[in-house]
């Protein structure tokens, strides 16, 4: 600011950073969205800016010089702001259609957003109706303001929401202030950024509805839970429809009922699966490469109670850490007892048995353990999400020096998994914990900075890609999660190895140095390469779609008779298959050719041997895949011959007849 010839005020322009060391001048009040236009036009694209870095709408009035980027709507970030101002279109358009209805919280999430009402549960139609009411509201092309208040005129702003209020008391506690915004009518409490306007959130899309709990207690009221999904683009929406429509065909759930894998029942409980015989050969065929596996890296096997009294679970911090995803304690005559939710605490005591020498490490105990957890009912799902877990469970006692080598074993073991199961599309994860979250943690600042530290450098070593996460740690120390992507696009984590430095004072473990004193600096190593059976299997019957490969398939071989007089024939093929030790199953009933093919299809059999005419006089069979190419005239004792080639290697693909 200067004083002109004639004396009046003139205000220097501001001047902008909006690349690298490229600047522009502006009036001091110019608003962010219309630099943002000024640099990139009208169609750039942009739902938010970053002003010096930080997250800010685009009504925002520039004071002062700054740097200003776009948030271009297909970024994460833009992703983010979008699916955040499209869960408020949605809350907005149910207050609308449901004047009662009070909104909680609304968060994005992966792919889409959510937001729970404290109303009555909605159905498929009352979908079809909120979502048109959005496209309304969208089309009214509604500014979206922030608004600051006093914490006094926003608590009277929300008096009539009692989970606003409730979350203004965790939040904003006893600030002088904070922000809402506001589009039309519809007011919400949030922090932003979002988009300038209502017309800004064109491609989304409801897709389910589903119980919650508010504060996921279980004690508290129970909510409706809206899901959507939300995109930049026409394109990106309907990618995502594609995508959702392929994972439809692949849902373990519908795949698990056709190939009669598992059931739940409602008189057993809800997440506690049945492993039906077909379901079976799959866990145990897997359960078999996991204990030859281990074998070869030195594992010795132990098998533990499902139930140990309270102070077990004391010692090792489970309680009170994990107190809400535990069951309920059972008093017994001799004190309180919990079902175990993980097994480390009894390998624990398995390595305290007897006195230990540095001969003896590193002490890999391993174990097919069964352990439960207290989900609840509304968050259970098929196999991904149950109460009773079977793990191909692992600890490993070793010093600080053997860490590396056992982190490198363990990789690998990982990574000859993944390939084994056909699984390619999958990163490392190097999990810290968060020093502004210590109630989450074991409070010991000096250890975690040092194991983390030690587990980066083993990683850097090892030359594997990895990216970091801070506030993904374990309880009581760093973790290496190897981060699995879904056919159809979902992130989990498949596989965790986790380096624990508090077992050793919880449970005084030691081993006898080679000077002969005793050395408490025992280092336990848990890993778990394939996450649960329930998991493992969910994700492998998504990945195959429930084609799998042959070593792993409950029916390898499914006969069929083209007529009632190649019966015999078909018997005699039968029991030399299983003489061989193939999975096989014969149909020689009165159906046609044709429907027994297509009754046995959603078995999804490796293979189908067909015998008719021809190969019964030449001892012969027609071998047809899975899409349905098909080798006629193959020798029955040449195909028992590539056949066991294919299970023994445990190949991905169908080599006798290619897909």
């Amino acid at each position: 600011m200067y004083l002109g010839n004639t004396g009046e005020i003139v205000l220097s322009p501001l001047k902008i950073e909006v690349g690298d060391n490229e600047f522009r001048e502006y009036n001091a009040g110019i608003t962010a969205g219309d630099i943002i236009k000024d640099i990139h036009g009208r169609k750039s694209g942009a739902v938010a800016v970053l002003i010096d870095g930080i997250e800010m709408d685009m009504s925002t009035k520039v004071e002062s010089d700054c740097k200003i980027e776009a948030i271009d709507g297909e970024s994460d970030a833009g992703l983010y702001i979008l699916r955040h101002s499209c869960a408020h279109l949605l809350a907005q358009a149910v207050v609308r259609l449901f004047p009662d209805a009070k909104p909680t919280i609304g968060p994005p999430i992966e792919n889409g957003f959510y937001y729970d009402f404290f109303m009555q549960p909605v159905g498929d139609e009352d979908l079809r109706k909120i979502e048109n009411k959005m496209k309304e509201i969208m089309k009214e092309n509604m500014p979206i303001i922030r608004e600051e208040y006093t914490n006094e005129s926003l608590r009277e702003l929300f008096s009539d929401n009692k989970f606003k209020m409730e979350i203004m008391d965790d939040k904003i506690g006893h600030e002088t202030g904070s922000t809402a915004y506001r589009q039309g009518e519809f007011v919400d409490l949030c922090r932003g950024p979002h988009v300038e306007y209502t017309s800004k959130i064109r491609w989304f899309k409801l897709t389910s509805s589903s119980q919650a709990y508010w504060r996921a207690d279980s004690k508290r009221e129970s909510l409706t839970r809206i899901y959507g999904m939300c995109y930049a683009t026409k394109e990106g929406l309907k990618n995502r429809e594609k995508q959702l429509q392929e994972a439809a065909k692949r849902d373990h759930k519908k795949i698990g009922r056709e190939m009669e894998l598992y059931m739940i029942d409602e008189m057993i409980g809800k997440g506690l699966p049945v492993w039906l015989p077909n379901g079976e050969i799959l866990k145990s065929s897997i359960e078999k490469f996991a204990l030859e596996t281990e074998e070869e890296y030195g594992y010795q096997r132990v098998t533990t109670p499902v139930l140990a009294k309270k102070q077990l679970f004391e010692t090792s911090g489970h309680l009170p850490h994990y107190a809400e995803g535990m069951y309920p304690p059972m008093e017994m005559d001799d004190g309180t007892y919990y079902l175990k939710a993980m097994n480390c605490p009894m390998h624990h005591l398995v390595y305290r048995n007897k006195k230990r020498s540095y001969r003896d490490l590193p002490l890999r105990i391993a174990e097919y353990g069964t352990v439960y957890r207290n989900e609840m009912s509304g968050t259970l799902a098929g196999l991904l999400r149950v109460r009773m877990l079977s793990m191909n469970d692992a600890h490993i006692y070793c010093t600080l020096e053997q860490v590396a080598q056992e982190f490198a074993n363990n990789i690998k073991m990982v990574q000859d998994y993944y390939s084994a199961f056909g699984f390619d599309d999958y990163y490392f994860r190097l999990s810290l914990w968060d020093p502004e979250n210590t109630d989450k943690y074991i409070d010991q600042a000096n250890n975690w900075e040092k194991t983390q530290n030690h587990l980066r450098e083993i990683l850097d070593d090892l030359g594997v890609p990895y990216e970091e996460s801070i506030g993904e740690a374990a309880f009581y120390g760093p973790k290496v999660d190897i981060q699995f992507t879904t056919i159809i696009g979902r992130e989990e984590s498949m596989s965790t190895i986790q380096l624990d430095f508090a077992a050793k004072e919880r449970f005084n473990l030691e081993y006898t140095d080679e000077t002969g004193a005793d050395n408490g600096e025992v280092f336990v190593i848990h890993r778990a390469p394939l996450s649960t059976h329930e998991r493992f299997v969910a994700f492998l019957t998504e990945h195959w779609a429930g084609n799998f490969p042959t070593w792993l398939s409950p029916i390898q071989v499914q006969i069929i008779t083209i007529s009632e007089k190649h019966k015999e024939y078909a018997k005699v093929v039968s029991q030399k298959l299983i003489n061989s030790g193939i999975r096989v199953k014969s149909d020689d009933s009165d159906n046609t050719i044709g429907k027994k093919i297509r009754m046995h299809r959603k078995m999804r059999p490796a293979y189908m041997a067909i015998i008719g005419d021809e190969e019964s006089e030449n001892m012969t069979i027609s071998v047809r895949a899975r899409n349905g190419a098909q080798r006629n005239g193959i020798g029955l004792e040449e195909f028992i011959l590539e056949l066991e080639k294919e299970i023994n290697n445990r190949q991905t693909t169908l080599d006798i007849v290619p897909e």
